[in-house]
């Protein structure tokens, strides 16, 4: 990897990262990339225009993209098609990204999140980029390993995906993990928390999006797992019904994201204690859980829908008064908004 020294401008540093050598290492001493909040789309892709040559990180993928000039980046995950990657001896160990540009160029590095714990990744070789195009699929070996992401060169844009030698993952199966609760609105008397067992380079957004109006409950989440090992979910106060008793971990990135476990709880219950166990009685995490959050109630989101068209002018609030005329004369005429 070229030395970059001081004083160097930041387009010569761009280029010289663009134009170095395959050389796969562990690196812990990078300068972190300026992290930026993508525009989401109604194609459920993220948009970002970055602003000039640079490195830069979404905040709700964990990618680093790093930049030779001004473009526009749109961006989304898609589901994997593992039967492409069986031949090569290779699994998903990350999610699989569509990535375009407004100039092709103006890309030359991507800076793919992984979930490797440090000693895994002294394992060479474990890691690696699938890059898909329409001519098919090719492996990108790493140009360099961080505690955090796998960096490679891009070729030209497409699908990139992190994935797993399958021999060598099995030498070593802990990963980092993370765990998100998500809290369902009320039912009756009945509320369920929804737990999900995750790799940490799982998009929190991705799943979120799967489970709207459910709340996502903002707790401790990071961990350490191990692929293929039991484990249960105990919850303190006890004589809640939690579901399943046990479930082996295995990685899945997408495109479902389903509970690991359900806890069924009272409306009364103000916070539980959350502890995960392996089957050996091993405690992997544990942690208080408030469930002070709720969902809006309907005539709150109502609220809010009128006061955001009131907002917006006449014009707007005529719209709106019409189109309530139509489908609800009883309630137009109540409201006397004639």
């Amino acid at each position: 990897m070229a030395c970059i020294r001081y004083g160097e401008t930041i387009t010569a540093k761009i280029q010289k990262t663009c134009d170095s050598d395959v050389e796969q290492e562990v690196k812990t001493d990078r300068k972190a990339p300026e992290s930026f909040s993508p525009e989401l789309t109604t194609e459920s892709s993220y948009r970002f225009r970055c602003p000039g040559p640079g490195e830069f990180q979404c905040d709700s993928t964990g990618l680093v993209f790093v930049m030779a000039q001004e473009a526009e980046l749109l961006y989304r995950t898609v589901p994997w098609e593992e039967s492409l990657l069986q031949s090569h001896g290779k699994k998903p160990a990350g999610p699989l990204f569509d990535v375009k540009s407004s100039d092709e160029a103006a890309v030359c590095q991507l800076h793919l999140p992984h979930s490797e714990t440090e000693e895994v990744l002294l394992l060479d070789g474990l890691l690696s980029v699938v890059h898909i195009t329409d001519e098919g699929l090719s492996i990108l070996e790493p140009l360099e390993v961080t505690r955090t992401h796998v960096v490679v060169k891009v070729p030209h844009l497409s699908l990139f995906g992190l994935v797993w030698n399958i021999i060598k993952r099995v030498l070593l199966l802990r990963v980092e993990g993370k765990i998100l609760v998500f809290l369902r609105p009320p039912v009756s008397e009945e509320q369920t928390l929804d737990v999900h067992l995750l790799q940490k380079n799982v998009p929190k957004k991705e799943v979120a999006d799967q489970h709207k109006p459910a709340v996502n409950i903002t707790i401790s989440t990071d961990c350490e797992l191990e692929l293929y090992k039991g484990y249960s979910v105990h919850c303190e106060p006890e004589g809640f019904y939690i579901q399943p008793k046990s479930k082996r971990f295995v990685s899945s990135f997408g495109p479902d994201y389903d509970p690991t476990f359900q806890v069924s709880l009272t409306t009364s219950t103000k916070r539980v204690d959350l502890k995960l166990k392996d089957l050996g009685g091993n405690e992997v995490w544990s942690y208080r859980v408030s469930l002070e959050a709720r969902t809006k109630p309907k005539n709150d989101g109502a609220r809010e829908v009128v006061d955001a068209v009131r907002n917006k002018g006449a014009a707007a609030s005529r719209v709106l008064i019409n189109a309530l005329r139509e489908l609800d004369p009883y309630l137009y005429s109540y409201l006397n908004l004639s």
